[in-house]
Formats: C-alpha cells, sequence, structure tokens
C-alpha cells in the first residue's frame, strides 16, 4: 500500500502529515520561531568590517544572503534531513509538499536527488497556518484525484 508523507511549511514552521486513507493524520509539529524574526534581530553581531587598503572605504565583509534567508535555508535544510531519513526508513513511498512559493522552493533545492524523486505533487500556497481539515480540503485533488470527471 501506498503510503504518503505530506509537509506543510512555512518559514516559521512545519506539519508532517501522512494520508490514512481520505484522511490526514499529523505525525510531527517542527516548529521554527527564527522564521519570524526579523534580519536585525538575528544577525546581532553584524558583519565585520573592514578598511580598503587605497583609502577611506569601509565596507562589510561576507555578507551577500541575508540573515533570514539563512535561516530560511537552515530550516529548509532540517526539513529535508527529516524526509531523508524517512525515506531511507522506508516509512513513505509518496512525497508531497505544500509551501510558500519561495520556502518551497528553497525546500526543493535541498531534497537529494533520491527524495526529491519521491514527490509525486507540490502545492505552492501557504497552508500551514490552517487547521488540518482545511488543508485535507485544499489538498483533496491532488491527494485522491477523482477517477472520473478528468477536465479537458
Amino acid at each position: 500500500m501506498d503510503t504518503a508523507w505530506i509537509i506543510v511549511a512555512h518559514r516559521s514552521g512545519a506539519r508532517l502529515f501522512e494520508n490514512h486513507g481520505r484522511e490526514l493524520v499529523l505525525l510531527q509539529e517542527i516548529p521554527h520561531a527564527e522564521g519570524r524574526l526579523q534580519d536585525k534581530d538575528v544577525d546581532i553581531d553584524g558583519p565585520g568590517r573592514a578598511f580598503d587598503r587605497q583609502g577611506e572605504g569601509r565596507h562589510a565583509l561576507g555578507n551577500e544572503q541575508k540573515p533570514t534567508e539563512r535561516e530560511t535555508v537552515k530550516f529548509a535544510r532540517e526539513l529535508a534531513g527529516l524526509l531523508e531519513d524517512g525515506r531511507i526508513h522506508k516509512r513513505y513511498t509518496k512525497l508531497v509538499l505544500v509551501a510558500e512559493p519561495r520556502f518551497l522552493g528553497e525546500l526543493r533545492a535541498v531534497l537529494t536527488p533520491q527524495t526529491g524523486s519521491m514527490v509525486t505533487a507540490t502545492q505552492s500556497r501557504d497552508l500551514a497556518w490552517m487547521e488540518t481539515q482545511q488543508i485535507q480540503k485544499h489538498l483533496q485533488d491532488i491527494m485522491w484525484p477523482s477517477p472520473r470527471g478528468q477536465h479537458h
């Protein structure tokens, strides 16, 4: 029997579900409070400063990525590790990713090719704030497509 894991995520948290028939069952809540922080709150020390040899200019060192972006990538990697572990232990045969568009891109980018190949559907919407029943309604077309009533 096929078992699907459904990760419903945004920068400040995620929920991992498993499908049981036509129902989603919550397996795990994964909070990420750092995802709610602003750049100024994340990077307390700030980048190092350097003086140009040629003259008076001062500039920041090595800070191409904003602190909140680093936190987002870190959280995406944490989720990817959880999904990788589930794949290795054969806990699911299908994977559905649901996340706000930018976070969905980050998450897909850090999945291993093997775990990425398990993805059967994605939805780029932020549903993470919804109750399980509402999420289930939003996902029913991709989770349990109707055999009849195909659109032409």
